[in-house]
């Protein structure tokens, strides 16, 4: 009995050896006190939720002129679409337009940018397959002079396309200039395209925004700047390379739809991007 009771306590002390050991290793003996936690640098913490866009509080309106975020699907003999031709930019209703059996609304639309040559983003619902269509996009200036004025290849699929300014157009700092995207479903006939307009100001950024910008470590947490200080084309644009280059990345779906949410696109939030450039 006793040579059956001292091989159990030693097949025991076996067993439990290799936690036993792993513990020792963590935390070993000392008769000394406990040393004092080392104070270190804190550094920025990681965003837990996605990018929000807070309206800027100024300027109340970047000009007097109404814009269009989503265009009349019933016009040019276009298709009707489940979800119209929409610019990816911050809405503030104002009226809606009566009389149309299709309404659309009528309010502020507008964005600020930090960048010279930024990228407008469109969902396009029209496709190249159709017959004698077309697109274009133009940028102008208060006085109405263009910009920059192109025509635009319609997507294959229903999708989100990105239009970026070439080397000879460029915005200048605390000017606002008016942009168009126009699609023509047929071109034999004389009616109004389908059309959505905004504006857009270009911005020096503040010096505070700035070193919150560079004690960033990545990308997405200047993301998250730039939508919570109402800087909304560069917070997009940043976004959604990022989409481009990572599509199969859930957090970066999650971030996209968490933008879109945050100006009431959930609508288009999961439709695919075209890859830039996407020019004639």
């Amino acid at each position: 009995m006793k040579w059956i009771l001292t091989t159990a306590l030693i097949l025991i002390s076996t067993t439990q050896y290799p936690a036993q050991a792993t513990d020792q290793t963590k935390q070993p003996v000392t008769n000394k006190q406990p040393a004092q936690p080392v104070k270190t640098p804190v550094s920025p913490q990681q965003p837990t939720s996605g990018p929000v866009f807070i309206l800027p509080k100024t300027p109340a309106r970047l000009s007097p002129v109404s814009g269009r975020r989503a265009g009349m699907g019933s016009r040019d003999n276009c298709p009707a679409v489940p979800t119209p031709l929409t610019a990816l930019v911050p809405f503030q209703e104002e009226q809606k337009v009566d009389g149309q059996a299709n309404k659309s609304i009528i309010g502020v639309v507008e964005g600020l940018t930090t960048s010279e040559r930024p990228t407008f983003w469109f969902y396009i619902p029209y496709t190249k397959d159709l017959s004698n269509s077309s697109a274009e996009f133009s940028l102008q200036d208060s006085a109405e002079n263009d910009i920059y004025r192109n025509a635009i290849a319609l997507p294959s699929e229903p999708s989100v396309i990105g239009i970026s300014l070439p080397s000879t157009a460029s915005l200048e700092v605390d000017q606002t200039y008016r942009w168009y995207l126009k699609v023509h479903c047929n071109q034999e006939t004389a009616s109004i395209p389908v059309y959505v307009e905004g504006d857009i100001k270009r911005i020096n950024l503040d010096s505070g925004v700035m070193q919150q910008l560079e004690a960033a470590t990545n990308p997405r947490q200047k993301i998250i700047i730039y939508a919570e200080k109402g800087i909304w084309f560069d917070a997009l644009n940043m976004l959604a390379q990022i989409r481009i280059s990572h599509s199969n990345d859930a957090s970066v779906q999650e971030d996209w739809q968490s933008l879109l949410h945050s100006i009431n696109l959930d609508n288009i939030a999961k439709t695919p991007i075209v890859n830039l450039p996407n020019r004639l």
